[in-house]
């Protein structure tokens, strides 16, 4: 094989049947994770959420290009896993009140929805073009799908708020603000047939 070449994707080679398979939190985890930035950055928290309501379909065929995928998340279900740096530690009312702030002021409780329009091989698993929608705003979004080759499925993408039209969080006058850029990360595994 030389540098060029890629090995291509094959259902055998990661461990999973084709077919049709649903997935939510008792499968995995859905994960967002932002970095605070600005002048009292050093006051404020990189926070990771556990998405606690989502669901996804993920449709596999032999073929990658007939294969499909969605992802749907409950914007009002995002829950503070931790919190890290800042000059003090998150306490539970910290949490809630982080939350509530991304329920009425972020999000708004609406639904964040990812939809696959082409699939590709790519390695060991897929790379899924399609569109996000977030608050009301669809732009084309493409997410690298890995599977591990034991049924476990793992995604990265980073989202972009600006976008879709969102202004990131700030405090403080400006002073501490959310990055523009949030990771989202899932791990998950599905039962092979």
């Amino acid at each position: 094989m030389d540098h060029g070449e890629r090995r291509l994707y094959r259902l055998d080679d990661v461990g999973i049947q084709a077919g049709r398979y649903s997935l939510g939190p008792e499968h995995g985890t859905l994960s967002v994770r932002t970095r605070r930035t600005g002048a009292a950055a050093r006051a404020g928290h990189n926070l990771h959420f556990e998405v606690t309501a989502w669901e996804a379909v993920l449709e596999l065929a032999d073929e990658p290009a007939a294969s499909r995928a969605e992802l749907s998340a409950d914007g009002g279900s995002l829950r503070v896993v931790e919190g890290t740096g800042g000059v003090t530690t998150l306490s539970d009312g910290d949490k809630r009140g982080i939350e509530k702030t991304v329920d009425d002021e972020i999000l708004r409780r609406q639904q964040v929805v990812f939809r696959s329009t082409s699939v590709q091989a790519n390695g060991d698993g897929l790379r899924l073009q399609g569109e996000l929608t977030l608050m009301g705003v669809s732009v084309p979004h493409t997410i690298d799908l890995i599977m591990d080759g034991d049924g476990g499925l793992r995604a990265e993408t980073v989202v972009k708020q600006s976008e879709h039209g969102m202004k990131p969080y700030s405090t403080l006058f400006g002073t501490l603000k959310v990055v523009d850029e949030v990771a989202i990360e899932l791990d998950a595994r599905v039962q092979s047939r």
